[in-house]
């Protein structure tokens, strides 16, 4: 049974008078020095008051791809706005909830929603509530995401498994954890196990997070081929980083929802609003594969034997 959750605990809003006004920072800004360890602590435990049971697998929507949520039971949902200090999803596509229960037999917290750098965040807000889900218990994590393709032998509408990527907005980092084997590869050679039975080929391919918010450049697309990149977004590679610092065995996937331009003559542009028409076409096939997947976690992955 669906259950939504009513609290008098309500998040902060952003712009709201705080210690950024006296340094002189955009008032919209969540800067690193106000996302804290104590913040998580006091996440996770606003959440394990309304959710007792641990989460053993953790999946995160990308834009268009939330219908996920509605393939698990005895739901415990829990918008954003509810949970002190979460930040609240802007963009068209996300619906800003964590949702809860058991998704083929196995329980779940699902993000319906994901944050991003051009919505005002830093990349660590961007990335926390990875955090927070392993907090909770989750160890297995996928992600979902709308990319465009770069890579001319892709169509719209392939589903691309993502084997590395690049994190271009985070280059000058100092803190950033090994990321090397960030894609679990047991967990790719299992997802395309379970596309074999749907007589689907999946792709398999580096996927490039750029900061946005407008779409790439046709010099910028070139350029991101040339480093060897497959399909490009503005989302996953902060949560991913961050998944591969807490421990995550992370799966990723991309659904390729538009073909990037790379000729100055086309009329063609992309919109969002294509990119939420292709992942409605598409979130069927995708979330069976994700359903099939949680399976085999089940039924393969030490960690989640019971």
């Amino acid at each position: 049974m669906s259950h939504n959750t009513n609290t008098s605990i309500e998040s902060t809003p952003i712009a709201e008078s705080g210690p950024w006004a006296v340094v002189g920072e955009h008032p919209n800004a969540v800067t690193n020095r106000f996302y804290t360890y104590e913040c998580v602590q006091d996440i996770v435990a606003f959440i394990q008051r309304l959710v007792p049971t641990k989460p053993e697998v953790a999946i995160i929507c990308g834009s268009g791809l939330g219908g996920l949520a509605d393939l698990i039971v005895d739901k415990i949902v829990i918008p954003y706005s509810e949970i002190p200090h979460f930040p609240k999803s802007t963009v068209v596509g996300h619906r800003s909830n964590l949702v809860f229960g058991t998704l083929n037999g196995l329980y779940a917290v699902c993000m319906q929603g994901r944050f991003h750098s051009y919505e005002g965040y830093t990349t660590a807000m961007c990335a926390f509530p990875v955090r927070v889900m392993h907090m909770l218990g989750a160890r297995s994590l996928v992600v979902t995401c709308a990319a465009g393709g770069l890579n001319k032998d892709y169509s719209v509408g392939d589903i691309m498994l993502i084997k590395d990527h690049l994190n271009l907005p985070s280059f000058a980092g100092p803190r950033f954890p090994p990321v090397g084997h960030a894609y679990d590869r047991q967990y790719i050679m299992k997802m395309k196990e379970i596309a074999g039975k749907y007589n689907l080929q999946l792709r398999e391919g580096v996927y490039c997070g750029l900061g946005g918010p407008c779409y790439e450049t046709i010099a910028e697309i070139n350029m991101l081929r040339l480093l060897g990149g497959d399909a490009v977004g503005m989302s996953t590679v902060h949560e991913v980083t961050l998944a591969a610092h807490c421990g995550f065995r992370t799966l990723g996937i991309a659904l390729i929802t538009n073909k990037c331009l790379s000729d100055y003559n086309t009329t063609y542009e992309a919109v969002h609003e294509d990119v939420i028409r292709i992942s409605e076409l598409k979130a069927d096939e995708l979330q069976q594969l994700i359903f099939d997947f949680v399976d085999v976690l089940k039924n393969n992955d030490p960690e989640n034997q019971h």
